[in-house]
């Protein structure tokens, strides 16, 4: 390779390096305070409705209400995994508790999921698959009893699935209780 190439071949690849290291700081960075009022009048000019505003549960609440609903299925000597997922159904805390089968834990994942995709308990959404069929083959989803939605203002916002109990009923009663820990 002759020297002129390896030199523009370098001189690119350090460009690179550099336009990816300063993006990662510019995206991560705080504004400048120079910033702030261009922000608020792209704000102000953005009434449109480009953006918007949900509401989530934070790691705190989400955690409190897995813990509540693994307690109360400790209470009844079962041995579960419990998850919670937001809106988008990623989750974002699972507990397994001592003693809860391999495939717990993933189950408890897809009926939190497939609770919050429907604001439904997934024991209701079971009875709808006699009438949709297809409804099962959507991927993630779990149409077993045991998921809950987290709901504000009769929207989901989480999904709370708990499985492992020998019933749907006993894995959505203790699901149940980890809704109830955060909206009380």
């Amino acid at each position: 390779m002759k020297t002129r190439t390896r030199v523009l071949t370098g001189a690119a690849l350090a460009a690179a390096l550099g336009a990816g290291t300063f993006g990662a700081i510019s995206a991560s960075a705080a504004p400048a305070p120079a910033a702030a009022p261009a922000a608020a009048a792209a704000k102000k000019k953005d009434d449109g409705g480009a953006f918007v505003t949900s509401t989530h549960l934070s790691i705190a609440a989400a955690t409190e209400a897995a813990q509540a609903a693994l307690d109360a299925a400790e209470d009844e000597n079962q041995r579960v995994s419990v998850a919670v997922v937001d809106r988008n159904g990623n989750t974002i805390v699972t507990l397994r508790g001592d003693g809860a089968g391999p495939q717990s834990y993933e189950s408890a994942e897809r009926k939190a999921f497939t609770a919050v995709s429907w604001n439904a308990p997934t024991s209701v959404l079971a009875g709808r698959l006699a009438q949709a069929p297809n409804l099962k083959d959507i991927p993630g989803t779990l149409f077993l009893g045991g998921g809950v939605p987290v709901q504000a203002k009769g929207a989901p916002v989480a999904g709370i699935g708990v499985a492992g109990a020998p019933s749907g009923d006993l894995d959505e009663k203790f699901a149940k209780a980890g809704v109830e820990a955060v909206q009380n």
